[in-house]
């Protein structure tokens, strides 16, 4: 094969990879793969993640695969489970000590609420520096938000901006002018058909979305065209209640 750099003293040459190859058959079959699972006498009582999460092709952000983000405010919660990355969204103004709070007490990336609704313009792009300033990997934003704030926010910080979608008549084409980064879909049941339709015009746009409880619905969610999953766990009433229970016995 000629070299292209003997004509065009420009071209660059061809990379070769001369490393010796792997000793042994790299080519193990995947049911005979084991992973190694480390726990300990009092931390292995953790929040698991739906497994059907584990099919989702997850969101490559600086290196680092999300499949998985716990929808939750509560530190206990963030603590021990096993979630790819913490979804700290909450139906309050968001506050930078609530943000810091999350991000500290978090041994996972955060994407953390910074308005949209009733907290817009320059509060929402004051809140977004601030949440990158504490560590956060993204800034997530609601539908209601205008193209033009959202603009604002995705200019002022370095880290991705997630929108939230709620119809099928979203303009995706003006969000993604605008500046988003990544997609929420949290359309409650039409969450799966939203997906879809956008899919139809934006195949490989990243986006996050609302799975539901069930293994049904998580699967169809992926299907949809899902590349991660934002699951809402169970409270922690709820989960003290099983254990509860048990201690009774």
């Amino acid at each position: 094969m000629p070299d292209p750099s003997a004509s065009n003293p420009n071209a660059i040459p061809p990379v070769i990879d001369s490393k010796p190859p792997l000793s042994g058959n790299p080519q193990i079959p995947k049911e005979e793969r084991t992973i190694p699972s480390i726990e300990s006498r009092l931390r292995h009582n953790i929040l698991k993640m739906p497994e059907e999460i584990r099919q989702a092709s997850g969101i490559v952000i600086y290196g680092r695969r999300i499949k998985s983000l716990v929808f939750t405010t509560d530190l206990a919660i963030i603590k021990n489970c096993d979630a790819d990355a913490v979804f700290a969204v909450y139906p309050f103004t968001p506050q930078q000590s609530i943000s810091n709070a999350i991000i500290s007490c978090a041994s996972v990336p955060v994407f953390c609420g910074v308005g949209g609704g009733t907290t817009r313009g320059m509060r929402t792009i004051s809140l977004a520096k601030d949440v990158e300033s504490q560590g956060a990997m993204g800034v997530v934003l609601n539908s209601p938000i205008s193209n033009v704030n959202l603009l604002g926010v995705s200019r002022a910080v370095d880290i991705p901006t997630v929108i939230t979608v709620v119809s099928k008549e979203t303009d995706i084409d003006a969000r993604l002018a605008a500046g988003a980064a990544i997609l929420n879909v949290a359309g409650g049941k039409d969450t799966a058909e939203i997906i879809r339709s956008i899919r139809k015009k934006h195949p490989k746009v990243p986006i996050i979305a609302t799975g539901g409880k069930s293994p049904e619905s998580i699967l169809a969610t992926i299907q949809a065209g899902a590349n991660a999953i934002t699951y809402t766990p169970p409270s922690v009433q709820e989960l003290f209640s099983t254990m509860m229970a048990r201690y009774r016995q």
